[in-house]
């Protein structure tokens, strides 16, 4: 096996997903820097890998990089691989990596499952242009909001249903994707306005969202008028949510529209 370093990535749910490359050199490395050892320790069992191991966390990873590197240029293969999918993608690795190409030594990847790019597909969303923005971050959304085309997130199934409403309050017009548990038996795709899922039963497992691009057609006054005469029966509060969601206006403007409706029916 040639010396350097090797980015394996490994199965996100079923382990049928686990390529016979992927297993062919975490069978002949020299060691394995894993985010977790005990969870790689299922993986190894169950493929017959019983290479040495090595912790290589967000924790320790500033710590043990250097070494990692020493072994590669005294001639041994070292592989990395995170808890599940490519490793370096909000998960361990990306330091590994760096001072791999700092010291020049050899790098290659073993491509495996990644949870981002597969929630991408099954959203349905365009996919000529995305950002992936890692695990969601409240205080980024409006400056995320500014971005066009497709976007990605990494949630918390505690955090997701917080999630959800923040983004019908900032994104109200943009669609999104639910996806949870890739690959695995209660794999979901909820496809949606950010208003029209706030009360759903809350998703659980492993869970990434996707929003859709910035509409570019913008409702005319006319079309906004039959959404408001659809929904006026409704709550003011649940009716300026869902008439945000479904022509794109701000939720302030959707308030105004309603309340002149009101009156307009009170003439």
């Amino acid at each position: 096996m040639q010396t350097g370093l090797y980015i394996v990535g490994t199965p996100i749910g079923n382990l049928s997903d686990m390529t016979p490359r992927a297993i062919q050199v975490l069978q002949d490395a020299d060691v394995i820097a894993a985010e977790d050892t005990r969870v790689f320790g299922k993986l190894a069992a169950h493929f017959d890998i019983k290479t040495k191991r090595v912790s290589c966390h967000e924790h320790n990873e500033r710590d043990v990089v250097p070494d990692l590197i020493a072994q590669i240029q005294n001639g041994a293969a070292v592989a990395c691989v995170s808890d599940a999918g490519m490793p370096a993608v909000s998960d361990p690795g990306f330091r590994l990596v760096r001072a791999a190409r700092a010291a020049g030594v050899p790098v290659f990847v073993v491509p495996g499952a990644n949870a981002a790019i597969c929630a991408l597909v099954l959203s349905g969303f365009p996919t000529d242009r995305f950002t992936f923005c890692g695990f969601f971050d409240e205080k980024k959304l409006r400056d995320d909001n500014k971005i066009p085309h497709t976007i990605i997130y990494y949630e918390s199934p505690n955090r997701v249903m917080a999630t959800i409403a923040k983004m019908a309050q900032v994104m109200p017009e943009r669609q999104i994707a639910i996806v949870r548990e890739i690959t695995k038996i209660h794999e979901e795709t909820i496809v949606g306005y950010p208003a029209e899922l706030v009360n759903i039963t809350p998703p659980r497992g492993e869970i990434v969202i996707v929003v859709a691009p910035r509409p570019e057609h913008k409702m005319s006054d006319s079309e906004i008028s039959e959404i408001v005469n659809d929904i006026a029966a409704t709550s003011m509060k649940s009716a300026a949510a869902e008439l945000a969601a479904r022509s794109g206006i701000s939720k302030k403007e959707a308030y105004r529209r309603l309340l002149d409706k009101s009156g307009d029916d009170n003439d």
